[in-house]
């Protein structure tokens, strides 16, 4: 479509253009992803056989030295005077096989079974005066850990290993050519050339230990029945059978619905989200622009007033209008009154009353904050702007549609996403205020946990594992699997499509 045809359409077909143009501009892009595969393999390919090239090369072409490499890492660089970068490759094969033997290959070789027995205790001798005597056994989740844990070291090893020969191989080729290497060289270059990995390692071990590692663990636990019980120190693998418990609905008697129970938490976490990111964005947007309207007097006692909401800790407000929701509470009466629900009722017995005043709520304790982002935003948007558009005769409504809306969006969208993704895992404002009532009527397994119609996935993975003594980590893990899923799904198409981040050079 031409700029003359598109500027002859009306509002809301400019919008409905805009909005198609958005969508199929994720769709090319998913197809300029799917064109790109062959030459990507290709690229993969390569990078995948360069490590054996390398590692051919060394042992063919290399010193005895060199060759040492392949069973003791480091071995060339201590004899060659890197006497620091060869202990550190020979401390961490020192400190693999110690693991390994200790710890590793003892759990890798029950992952198949995750245990077989649990701990017991027996009397030796007779009842009566015998001893009794605790006997070890397996437990499961120690062994998946472990085991996990053992994996990354192999992996670490295997990475360690390579560049051990590497740098063995290029030692030689550097004393070949009269290059010859001191102890010091690899000092200066790690403070100098390569002090940026000094300074990424600490926090990238933090990452990979509190981060990458409880991540992959989640999505094991997903394929087992793990169901957190005390005296339950084995569990099995399931495959996916939490998968399909959670998408496949009914059963053919009616006695299962717990596919159906997903699919409306699913459901309501997305509109949830989105409804509660762009009330408080729109609203606070509005309360900063009245705010900062010329002609408005005590200006900073509306944003004084506006701020204290944000000084008192959000739980607490929370708690309070819970008591005031309550059944006999201050608001509950005067919903009785005006006939909005039945007496001796709660307003969160009813599903659209409860999931409406969860969203009014939200809007109390969020508001406050966008309005500050906002107002130093408005701020900062060129005066001479809104003069020209005066000077032509713009409306109030058009200036706001033209310039500070566009404005707003082109430095705050990654903001409103960030926002949007904090919504999907707003557990605060739905386990305090409503605990998720009302429940879900039918024959929901209580392992399940007591899900009601306005939980969030979030909060019905904190009833499935610590609420009951019923409990099931498994399928909490794959509801986390999922959050993680969609969150990622939407941050990496919204984001990277925004113009925030395509246009950012725009913004000068």
């Amino acid at each position: 479509m031409t700029t003359i045809r598109y500027l002859s359409l009306s509002k809301p077909e400019r919008a409905l253009v805009s909005i198609g143009r958005f969508f199929k501009g994720i769709g090319i892009g998913i197809a300029h992803f799917f064109k790109k595969i062959p030459s990507a393999m290709l690229k993969v390919g390569y990078a995948i056989s360069k490590p054996f090239r390398t590692l051919f090369d060394a042992f063919k072409n290399g010193t005895w030295f060199t060759r040492l490499n392949f069973l003791f890492m480091g071995f060339s660089q201590l004899l060659h005077h890197e006497i620091f970068r060869g202990i550190l490759y020979l401390a961490y094969e020192g400190v693999f096989i110690w693991f390994l033997i200790k710890i590793g290959i003892s759990n890798l070789s029950k992952l198949g079974t995750l245990g077989t027995f649990s701990p017991t205790s027996q009397y030796i001798g007779d009842v009566a005066e015998g001893t009794l005597v605790s006997i070890a056994g397996d437990s499961s989740f120690t062994i998946l850990l472990y085991s996990l844990v053992t994996i990354l070291f192999i992996i670490i090893l295997v990475v360690l290993w390579y560049f051990s020969i590497r740098d063995a191989k290029s030692l030689q080729d550097n004393i070949a050519i009269g290059k010859n290497s001191k102890n010091t060289d690899f000092l200066k270059e790690l403070v100098d050339k390569k002090y940026h990995k000094l300074l990424l390692a600490i926090p990238l071990v933090g990452l990979v230990a509190f981060t990458v590692i409880p991540i992959i663990f989640m999505i094991i636990v997903g394929f087992t029945n793990y169901d957190g019980r005390a005296h339950a120190d084995l569990f099995d693998w399931v495959g996916f059978d939490n998968y399909h418990n959670l998408f496949a609905g009914f059963t053919s008697n009616g006695s299962n619905i717990i596919g159906e129970v997903f699919w409306q938490v699913l459901g309501w976490t997305l509109l949830w989200a989105l409804i509660a990111t762009f009330t408080n964005y729109f609203l606070g947007m509005i309360v900063a622009l009245l705010i900062n309207k010329k002609g408005i007097k005590l200006k900073k006692l509306w944003r004084t007033i506006l701020i204290l909401t944000i000084a008192v800790p959000q739980f607490v407000s929370l708690l309070l209008i819970n008591r005031m929701l309550t059944p006999g509470g201050f608001l509950t009466r005067l919903f009785v009154q005006w006939n909005w629900i039945p007496a001796n009722t709660s307003p969160f017995d009813s599903v659209i009353l409860a999931r409406a005043l969860i969203i009014i709520v939200n809007m109390w304790v969020g508001v406050p904050y966008t309005m500050l982002i906002c107002s130093g935003i408005l701020m900062n948007i060129p005066e001479d702007l809104y003069e020209s558009a005066r000077i032509d005769g713009a409306s109030t409504f058009k200036m706001y549609t033209s310039i500070t809306l566009p404005y707003m969006l082109f430095i705050t969208l990654p903001y409103l996403i960030s926002q949007f993704v904090g919504n999907i895992n707003n557990f605060n404002i739905i386990y305090l205020l409503s605990a998720g009532a009302p429940k879900f009527k039918g024959n929901i397994p209580t392992f399940y946990g007591e899900v009601g119609q306005t939980d969030l996935l979030i909060t019905w993975i904190y009833k499935m594992s610590m609420e009951g003594d019923d409990k099931s980590y498994a399928v909490a893990c794959v509801l986390g699997i999922l959050i993680f899923l969609v969150i990622a799904v939407i941050s990496l198409i919204f984001y990277g499509r925004s113009s925030s981040v395509k246009n950012e050079e725009d913004f000068q």
